[in-house]
C-alpha cells in the first residue's frame, strides 16, 4: 500500500480511506484502486499503451468459443497465451483458495511472459505472493507470476511474448514453483482454460 501511494503522491491512509478499506494490508493482486479522491481518478494505474496480445503461438478453442469460469462466462474473443513455464501442474485453479494455478520446476528455471504486454508490477510487497510480477496486456487482461527466485524485468517495461521475466524459486512459500494467475476485469480465471493444450 504504501508503495502504491508513493508511486501516486499521496498517503496509505488517503488510499484506505478512499476505498473504505478496513485492512490497508489485506489488499489483493489487481485489485482496483481508487488513487485520487472519489471525485478524481478511480484506476492505481493507467491504461497501458499496449495493444491486446495477439500474437502467434499458443492459441486454443478458448479464443473464439465462450465458456464458464469460475461462475461468470467469459468474452469469446479472449487473449492468446503460451505456457509460462513448463512443469507439471501440481495445483489448480478453484477461484477460492487457490486463484490460479502452481507449476512445479526447479530452482532457475526461466519464466517468460504468456503475452504480450506492460509490467505493472515488480516486487515483493504483498504479502503471500513472494518475488512477484504483475503484466497488463490490454484493458481486460492481466497476469501475476509469483514466488520468483529472481525478478528479470521492472515496472514500466514493455515485455513481448516469450521474453524471459522472471526465475523460478520458492520466495513465501515452502516448493519451487511458479504461482500463475490470469485475470479478468479484476475477477480471477482459471488459466488453464487459457493456454494451449500440451
Amino acid at each position: 500500500m504504501s508503495k502504491i501511494a508513493r508511486a501516486n503522491r499521496t498517503t496509505a491512509q488517503n488510499i484506505a480511506r478512499w476505498n473504505n478499506l478496513a485492512d490497508p494490508n489485506a489488499i489483493e493482486v489487481d485489485q482496483v484502486l481508487r488513487v485520487a479522491p472519489p471525485a478524481g481518478t478511480a484506476l492505481a494505474s493507467a491504461p497501458s499503451s499496449t495493444a491486446p496480445a495477439r500474437t502467434g503461438g499458443g492459441t486454443s478453442s478458448a479464443d473464439t468459443a465462450p465458456a464458464v469460469s469460475g461462475g461468470a462466462i467469459r468474452p469469446a474473443t479472449s487473449i492468446s497465451l503460451i505456457w509460462p513455464v513448463q512443469g507439471d501442474v501440481i495445483r489448480g485453479f478453484d477461484g477460492k483458495s487457490s486463484k490460479g494455478i502452481d507449476i512445479g520446476g526447479t530452482p532457475g528455471t526461466q519464466i517468460v511472459a504468456a503475452a504480450a504486454g506492460s509490467v505493472v508490477y515488480a516486487g515483493n510487497g504483498l504479502r503471500g505472493y513472494g518475488n512477484l510480477l504483475i503484466v497488463k496486456h490490454n484493458a481486460d487482461y492481466l497476469s501475476a507470476y509469483a514466488h520468483n527466485r529472481a525478478l528479470l524485468v521492472k515496472e514500466g517495461q514493455s515485455v513481448a511474448q516469450g521474453q524471459p521475466i522472471a526465475e523460478m524459486g520458492d520466495s513465501d512459500t515452502n516448493r519451487v514453483m511458479l504461482h500463475f494467475e490470469l485475470r479478468y476485469k479484476g475477477s480471477s480465471i482459471d488459466p488453464s482454460r487459457y493456454l494451449p493444450p500440451r
